[in-house]
């Protein structure tokens, strides 16, 4: 399987590479997001791409904005990609990487929504018996699914820089209560009929973060990308008990790699074994067979 790493494309012009996805400009009203095969853990991209992952991704976040859209709209278009990329061995190159979506405004917090207790949460559970300023039942265990899954939002950081906890009602300052509302309630139901839906699929989603923007008329949308491997914390549901890290479907390779090595987490990251490198591909691969059924 061959791996885009970065993309260049001749005839549209690049706004801006993020840690994972090239933007280009289309028009006034569309951009070309292409989904590349960087890999970033700990918030630094590592030298080396993981085969196919890009593809994988642009898939499976395209399979849930379709399940989705009753529930609200997305940056989706029905614009083929051969009319902003002219270029055959471009588009080859791209693959399945590429989609021309919608120009929105994006919302500047990332909607998490929790329903296990793990990662940042747990640390704060830990702490403080709750998460982000929502109190939770005394004595849970690492892991525990939580009694009902709960939104914890975070600020949206620079490149480089860790995302930040913030309360519901600080959201509410920034961008207004009742579009934080509805923020709120549409990421507490996606969740809940995606986890419904990947479960019985074989796939516990532990947790996911949604992305919103809004059009020149004040509608949200969702954008970005949609409860995929990089996004969530996918674990096998046959693997799953209270009390230990679950394994995930997911970059938890390169993570236990480069915390074996005694990596400080800052750049340059290191480089990764073939070995690694293969497994996290596999494992992307496996979500995607999971929740959509290609192979």
């Amino acid at each position: 399987m061959t791996a885009l790493y970065q993309s260049d494309l001749s005839d549209l012009e690049l706004l801006g590479r993020g840690k994972v996805r090239d933007i280009y400009a289309v028009d006034d009203e569309h951009l070309l997001i292409v989904t590349t095969d960087r890999l970033s853990a700990f918030d630094v991209v590592f030298p080396q791409p993981i085969p196919g992952k890009g593809e994988v991704l642009t898939r499976v976040s395209n399979f849930w904005f379709g399940r989705t859209e009753p529930l609200i709209p997305n940056q989706l278009t029905d614009i083929p990609l051969e009319s902003v990329v002219p270029d055959a061995e471009e588009r080859r190159r791209l693959g399945d990487r590429a989609i021309v979506v919608k120009r929105l405004q994006p919302l500047p917090v990332e909607a998490i929504v929790r329903g296990y207790l793990i990662g940042s949460g747990w640390k704060d559970y830990q702490k403080s018996g709750s998460v982000c300023g929502i109190p939770l039942p005394r004595g849970l265990q690492l892991a525990d699914r939580l009694p009902e899954p709960i939104f914890t939002p975070s600020t949206k950081a620079e490149q480089g820089e860790h995302d930040v906890n913030v309360t519901f009602d600080a959201v509410a300052d920034r961008i207004g209560a009742g579009l934080a509302e509805q923020v709120r309630q549409v990421s507490l139901r996606i969740y809940r009929e995606a986890a419904e839906y990947a479960l019985g699929r074989g796939i516990i989603i532990a947790d996911t973060k949604f992305e919103f923007g809004l059009d020149r008329e004040g509608r949200l949308h969702l954008i970005d990308e949609v409860l995929t491997p990089d996004s969530s914390r996918f674990w096998p549901a046959d693997q799953y008990r209270p009390g230990i890290s679950p394994p995930s479907f997911d970059k938890q390779f390169v993570r236990d790699y480069v915390e074996s090595i005694g990596w400080n987490k800052r750049p340059p990251a290191p480089e990764l074994p073939q070995e690694i490198i293969d497994r996290t591909a596999e494992k992307y691969r496996e979500a995607e067979r999971r929740l959509t059924g290609n192979h």
